[in-house]
C-alpha cells in the first residue's frame, strides 16, 4: 500500500456550506472549541480551519483520551502546546466533567469582561463554536456541557447536518457545526487513518482495504494488541489466511465451520469503533 499520496475527493456539500456558515457568524464567537480523536490527533485535525476561524481564541479538546496510547499523545500534546494551543483531554464517557474546560473558557473572557464591568456593563455571555471532523465526540461533549441530552449522538459521522445554537448555561451558548474535513485526502496515512476511527463514511474507502490497513498499523505499532485480540502474530501470510485466524478466534463463522470473511472485517472496524481496542494513537509526531 503506497503510503504517501492519494486522490480522494469526498466533500459533501453540507461541508461546504457549513464553512461559509461559519464565516459568516464568525463576528458572534467568542472562542473556539476544536475537538480532535486522541488516538488520531493529527489525522483528525482540521487542515484547513484557521482560513476560517481566523485568528478567535482556541482550546484544543482531544476527546477519547481513556482509548488512546496516552505516551505517544502525549508527545503530540506537548508539540501542540509548543505551538501556543491550550490542550484539554477528556474521557467522556467515565469521566464527564466539563469544569476544566468552562474554566478555561472564562480565563479566555477575563479581560473583554473586565472591559464590560469597568463600562458598568455585565458580563458578556459566552459564545462558543464548535468543530472537528466527523465522529470525534463533538455531541457528546455537548451534551456533558449542557449536562443533559441536547445532541443527537451517533458512531456515524454525518449525524449533525445543520449549525445550531445551544444554550448550555446561563453562562456558554455553543454554535454546533457538522463534522468538516477537506475537500481533497491527499495524504493516504491521514485518509486511511480518519477511515479506520469512522471519520468518514465505510463507502469511501473500500473496506477490505482499510481493515487491512488496521491490521497492518496494529502489527507495526502494537504487535501485543494484535495478538491478544486476534491471535495474529506475523502479518507474513496472505491476508485472506489473516482474517481467517481471526474468525476464528473470535467466532466469525458461518455453516460448516467456514470464516465469514464480511463478519470478520466488520468486527475489526467494530472494535475500532466501540473502543473495545484500548491504548491506540495511530498518528506519530
Amino acid at each position: 500500500m503506497n503510503e504517501n499520496k492519494t486522490n480522494i475527493n469526498w466533500y459533501p456539500g453540507h461541508m461546504a456550506k457549513t464553512k461559509r456558515l461559519i464565516s459568516e457568524n464568525l463576528n458572534f464567537i467568542d472562542v473556539v472549541y476544536e475537538v480532535i480523536d486522541a488516538r488520531i490527533p493529527i489525522s483528525s485535525k482540521i487542515v484547513d480551519i484557521d482560513s476560517y476561524i481566523k485568528t478567535k481564541p482556541r482550546i484544543l479538546i482531544m476527546t477519547k483520551y481513556d482509548l488512546c496510547d496516552k505516551s505517544e499523545t502525549n508527545k503530540i500534546i506537548k508539540y501542540y502546546e509548543s505551538k501556543g494551543y491550550f490542550v484539554l483531554t477528556y474521557d467522556l464517557e467515565k469521566n464527564p466533567s466539563m469544569k476544566s474546560l468552562i474554566s478555561a473558557t472564562k480565563k479566555i473572557m477575563e479581560k473583554a469582561n473586565e472591559k464590560r464591568i469597568n463600562r458598568g456593563l455585565k458580563e458578556k455571555k459566552i459564545h462558543a463554536l464548535i468543530v472537528g471532523v466527523p465522529n470525534v465526540g463533538k455531541s457528546t461533549l455537548i451534551n456533558r456541557l449542557a449536562l443533559k441530552k441536547v445532541a443527537n449522538v451517533g458512531n456515524k459521522p454525518g449525524i449533525t447536518k445543520n449549525l445550531n445554537w445551544i444554550r448550555v448555561n446561563s453562562e456558554i451558548e455553543l454554535l454546533d457545526t457538522p463534522g468538516i474535513l477537506w475537500p481533497k485526502l491527499d495524504n493516504e496515512i491521514t485518509a486511511f487513518n480518519l477511515a479506520a476511527f469512522t471519520a468518514i463514511k465505510e463507502e469511501v474507502l473500500p473496506i477490505d482495504e482499510v481493515v487491512e490497513y488496521i491490521i497492518k498499523k496494529l502489527y507495526l505499532l502494537y504487535p501485543n494488541i494484535l495478538k491478544e485480540k486476534y491471535n495474529v502474530i506475523s502479518i507474513e501470510e496472505d491476508f485472506e489466511k489473516i482474517l481467517e485466524i481471526i474468525g476464528k478466534k473470535r467466532g466469525c463463522l458461518i455453516k460448516g465451520g467456514l470464516v465469514d470473511y464480511d463478519k470478520v472485517r466488520m468486527l475489526v472496524l467494530n472494535d475500532i469503533k466501540q473502543g473495545s481496542i484500548k491504548g491506540i494513537t495511530f498518528d506519530r509526531i
